[in-house]
C-alpha cells in the first residue's frame, strides 16, 4: 500500500477497532478447540489459586523461596486472563472486533507478564544457587527485605521496558486494512498492519526479548551450571540426590519455558508457509505454563504437596461441619 496515499486519505481509512479472525486456516472448526483450551485456563485459575490459599494458610510455607512460588501463581493467572477470556469469547460467541486501547493494552499486558515469569525463575534460580553453594550464609542473605527488593525491581523494570512496545504501536497508521490473523493481540500482527514503517517496533521487539528474556536465560542456566558444578563435588550421593531435587521442579519448568519461547520465535519465521502453527504455540504458551507450573511444583515439592494435603483435609474436615 503507497504510503502517500494512506497519508492522504488517513482521515476517511483510519480504523477504529482490529478483527481477531483466529486460528488462521482452521477458522470452520476451531470452535471444537474451544473446550480444550478452556478447561486449560480453568485449571490454570483453580490451581494457583490454591496454590496462594496454601501459602497463606500454611506457616511453614512463609519462606522466600515459597514466597516467589506466590509471585508466579499471580503472575500466571495474569498471564492467561489478558488473552483466554477473549480467545474464549472469539470460539465461542464470534466476538472478534476488538478496539485499539484495549489491544494495545492487551500487547503491554502479555509483555508485561511474560517478562515478569521469566524475571521470576531467575529469582527461582538465584535462590537455589545461595542454598546448595553457601548454605550458611543463605539466612542473611535471602532475607525478606531481599525478596520484596527482587520483586519490586522485577515489576519495576519489566513494567518500564515494557512501555515502549505498545506506544511505538500506538503511533503507527492503521487504514483500511484491520483483520489480524491471530487469536490475540500480538505486537507484530498488529504493526503488520500498519500503513508506515515499522522497523522501530521491530528493533525494540528484538532488543527487548534479548535485553530481559535472553539475559534472563543465560543467567538461569549459568546459576544451575554452577549448581551441578558444586553438587558433584559432594562426596555423598545422598546429599547429591537431595541436593538435586530441590531445583527439580523449577528446573523442568524454566527448561519449558524458555523452550517454547525458542520455538515460538523460530516458528515465527516460517509463518507465511504455515500460519497456524506459531499463532497456536503463541496461544498455548499463554495457557499451558500456567496450568503446568503449580500441578509440577504440588508433584515436585514435598514441603508444598504436604501442605496440600493439610488444606485439603481442613477443607474436608469443614464441608462435613
Amino acid at each position: 500500500m503507497d504510503i502517500a496515499l494512506c497519508t492522504a486519505n488517513s482521515s476517511r481509512f483510519q480504523v477504529s477497532e482490529f478483527i481477531l479472525m483466529g486460528l488462521p486456516g482452521i477458522h470452520e472448526w476451531q470452535h471444537w478447540l474451544s473446550l480444550p483450551m478452556a478447561l486449560l485456563y480453568l485449571l490454570a485459575l483453580v490451581a494457583n489459586l490454591f496454590v496462594l490459599i496454601t501459602i497463606h494458610h500454611e506457616p511453614n510455607l512463609h519462606q522466600p523461596m515459597c514466597q516467589f512460588l506466590g509471585i508466579l501463581a499471580v503472575v500466571d493467572i495474569g498471564l492467561a486472563t489478558t488473552s483466554m477470556p477473549k480467545i474464549l469469547a472469539i470460539l465461542w460467541f464470534d466476538s472478534k472486533a476488538i478496539s485499539l486501547p484495549e489491544c494495545f493494552a492487551q500487547i503491554y499486558a502479555i509483555h508485561s507478564f511474560m517478562c515478569m515469569e521469566s524475571g521470576i525463575f531467575l529469582c527461582m534460580a538465584l535462590d537455589r544457587y545461595i542454598a546448595i553453594c553457601y548454605p550458611l550464609q543463605y539466612p542473611s542473605i535471602i532475607t525478606e527485605a531481599f525478596v520484596i527488593k527482587a520483586i519490586l525491581s522485577m515489576v519495576l523494570r519489566n513494567g518500564l521496558l515494557t512501555i515502549p512496545v505498545p506506544v511505538l504501536a500506538a503511533q503507527r497508521h492503521y487504514y483500511s486494512k484491520n483483520e489480524i490473523d491471530h487469536c490475540m493481540c500480538s505486537n507484530l500482527g498488529v504493526t503488520s498492519l500498519a500503513c508506515d514503517d515499522i522497523t522501530i517496533n521491530r528493533f525494540y521487539q528484538l532488543a527487548l526479548a534479548w535485553l530481559v528474556a535472553g539475559s534472563n536465560m543465560i543467567l538461569v542456566f549459568a546459576s544451575y551450571a554452577l549448581i551441578v558444578h558444586s553438587v558433584l563435588k559432594l562426596n555423598s550421593a545422598e546429599a547429591t540426590s537431595k541436593a538435586l531435587s530441590t531445583c527439580s521442579s523449577h528446573l523442568i519448568l524454566i527448561i519449558f519455558f524458555y523452550t517454547a519461547i525458542i520455538l515460538v520465535s523460530v516458528t515465527h519465521l516460517e509463518e507465511r508457509r504455515v500460519p497456524l502453527i506459531p499463532v497456536l504455540l503463541n496461544v498455548l504458551h499463554i495457557v499451558i505454563p500456567p496450568s503446568l507450573n503449580p500441578m509440577v511444583h504440588a508433584l515436585r515439592t514435598q514441603e508444598l504437596r504436604v501442605s496440600f494435603q493439610r488444606v485439603l483435609g481442613l477443607s474436608e474436615y469443614v464441608f462435613r461441619k
